[in-house]
């Protein structure tokens, strides 16, 4: 298998859409493995010259020859995997993750986040990341352990849905924000056209559950990720909705504009995938997710919310 390595630069990242008609700027095969760079900022949020923090020469070159487009996000790629056909499923499985820079930062704006009737106002921190140790520094003195993870991983839409704004999550994944999928997890996507087209981008190196206040400590992350293509069998699609699995749990996803729907698709999904996997029928899976599965908040804040469920492995 071959490792290849892809860096951010306005060639090489699309600002702020999904399209299925971009084509890709790398093609591997199955089994190959990409070490990945990846960058997050704009003008508003970089940090001032006087601060002594470092902003990566691929993020100043991005952000003064390129503007976003629909949505926030920069993201590497597209990565197209030879062979892949819609119906297929893409398993990315995340090898490691690292802080890109010495800093990240966290931002309210009006009109956004989870309580945007309380805090109308704009606001940024600059929050300083040491590297050898894994953590961060708050303004009022709190150090967090940094638990790095890309927000956004994704593969191309259907192609009717056209050029979307990256920011709602989708069938196709993008912003999940889901903190679970740190360095040794695995997501599985669903293929929407010809070589999966995945992107990544929307680095985070620590968030809660939610995402309360519209970002996480918004920073540039490198990563290394192997992909591997599952053929459909048949007519029917290996997979419609992205899933995934930790060391320990299995995850299945639910996104709405409704958080409650958004729950009752992690658990629908949750039950056909335990009856998928054993002898259970689904009213057994349901009351069996009652009693072992924990249901969590992926976050509120993109328009389209997110639960995430998650079984142990041992169960089943």
């Amino acid at each position: 298998m071959t490792t290849h390595r892809l860096a951010a630069s306005p060639a090489t990242v699309h600002w702020g859409y999904f399209d299925a008609a971009l084509p890709p700027v790398l093609t591997i095969n199955s089994g190959d493995t990409v070490e990945v760079t990846c960058v997050s900022g704009r003008e508003g949020v970089m940090p001032a010259p006087e601060s002594g923090l470092a902003i990566p020469p691929a993020l100043a070159e991005i952000v003064t020859t390129m503007a976003p487009e629909l949505g926030a996000h920069i993201l590497t790629g597209p990565i197209a995997i030879a062979g892949a056909e819609p119906g297929d499923m893409l398993e990315v499985r995340i090898e490691s993750i690292t802080p890109g820079a010495d800093w990240g930062y966290n931002m309210v704006r009006p009109l956004v986040g989870t309580l945007p009737e309380d805090f109308p106002t704009s606001r940024v921190l600059h929050i300083p990341v040491d590297r050898k140790r894994l953590t961060c520094r708050l303004p009022w003195g709190t150090e967090l352990a940094l638990s790095p993870f890309f927000g956004v991983m994704g593969v191309a839409p259907p192609p009717v849905y056209g050029r979307i704004a990256s920011n709602p999550p989708r069938e196709h994944a993008g912003n999940l924000d889901n903190k679970e999928l740190v360095a040794g997890t695995t997501l599985f996507l669903p293929v929407h056209v010809a070589g999966a087209n995945f992107s990544v981008g929307d680095g985070h190196g620590v968030q809660g559950d939610g995402e309360v206040c519209i970002t996480a400590l918004e920073m540039c992350l490198d990563g290394t990720l192997t992909f591997v293509l599952h053929r459909k069998r048949g007519a029917a699609p290996l997979l419609t909705f992205p899933r995934a699995e930790t060391p320990t749990h299995y995850i299945s996803m639910g996104l709405n504009e409704d958080l409650d729907l958004a729950m009752k698709q992690a658990l629908r999904e949750m039950i056909a995938f335990i009856c998928s996997r054993t002898n259970l029928s689904p009213i057994d899976a349901y009351q069996f997710c009652s009693l072992a599965a924990d249901f969590r908040v992926t976050q509120t804040v993109n328009g389209v919310k997110g639960v995430h469920g998650m079984l142990r492995k041992e169960l089943i």
